[in-house]
Parts: C-alpha cells; sequence; structure tokens
C-alpha cells in the first residue's frame, strides 16, 4: 500500500498560516470550553502515524523540530545546505522525490508546510488528507495557506474536534 501524503497545520478562519510578521503566537484558542467536543484531536497520536516530515527552509528554521528528533525530516530549499542529523535538505524536484519515498515500505509523509511547498503539492495534486486547523481568528493580512490556480479537491469530512473554538477538520479525497 502506497503511503499517504498528509498535510497537517493551522489557518486564520481567512485562510493565513502565519500573520504580516511572520508570527504563529496566534495560533491558540478563545479560552471557552462550552462547544468542546469529548475527542481532542492528539497531535502525538498523528505524529505517531507519520515517518517523514516535509517542510521548506522557512519552515524548518521556524519549527521546533525536537518534534521531530525521530523523524526523517526532508527540508525543501534553493539553498545549499548540508545535511545533518535527521534531516536532508533538497533543492531539485522534491515533488518526485517524495513520490518515490510514497513507494517504499514506511509510514504516511506529514506535509508541514510552508505555503509556498504546499502550493507545489497542490499543484501536483498528490496530497491525500488534509487536517486543518481553523484558529478562531480573522488575521486580514498574512502569508495564506493555498495560493491561486490549484486543481479542485473533492474532500470527504472525516472526523472533526472542537477545543476552545478551535477546530480541527479531518479530510480525505472522495
Amino acid at each position: 500500500m502506497m503511503r499517504k501524503i498528509i498535510l497537517s497545520l493551522a489557518m486564520s478562519l481567512d485562510s493565513y498560516i502565519i500573520d504580516e510578521n511572520g508570527s504563529y503566537a496566534w495560533i491558540t484558542g478563545d479560552g471557552d470550553h462550552s462547544l468542546d467536543t469529548d475527542e481532542k484531536f492528539n497531535f502525538n497520536a498523528f505524529l505517531e502515524k507519520v515517518d517523514i516530515v516535509v517542510m521548506g527552509r522557512i519552515a524548518y528554521e521556524d519549527a521546533m523540530m525536537e518534534l521531530f528528533k525521530d523523524k526523517r525530516v526532508i527540508v525543501a530549499t534553493r539553498k545549499d545546505m548540508k545535511d545533518h542529523d535527521n534531516v536532508e535538505f533538497i533543492k531539485d524536484d522534491v515533488i518526485g522525490y517524495i513520490q518515490k519515498l510514497q513507494q517504499e515500505e514506511g509510514k504516511d509523509i506529514f506535509l508541514y508546510g510552508g505555503s509556498v511547498l504546499v502550493d507545489h503539492f497542490m499543484k501536483a495534486d498528490i496530497i491525500d488528507e488534509f487536517i486543518i486547523g481553523i484558529v478562531p481568528m480573522i488575521l486580514g493580512n498574512g502569508k495564506p495557506l493555498f495560493f491561486d490556480n490549484n486543481p479542485s479537491v473533492k474532500l470527504h469530512l472525516d472526523r472533526y474536534t472542537i477545543q476552545e473554538g478551535l477546530s480541527v477538520l479531518e479530510y480525505s479525497r472522495r
């Protein structure tokens, strides 16, 4: 069975993944538990399902890499950077490289971000699942999750959880 590519990240209600200052500090709930679902999204359980994390260089520079210490991390970049520990830097054809890895035995592949890399995966139409946290915030400006001219992708809502107004929606292709 082929590994799935799973995009998982949070965005504002108006679809931004970072604010205009490059900050993620706004990614919090609203403090109100009145509409919380009994089940909560478990990021650690999600990480157990993946053994490869793919991200762009800027996301890599901002990431809490401790979360991925036992994962193979692949960073797409235009810069010359040296591989180290569990981190591998790819300059050319990251899409083709990941598609080859999909054919190998292993767990699923976590598409971590950022938006430029996600755009390449969207245009290649190879994301299998989308786990999107909707943060109760309208930013008005920042870096959007999706750019223009992507293919249409029909999705099925498989699961949702709500905690402090932060909705996590889990979709698969239909």
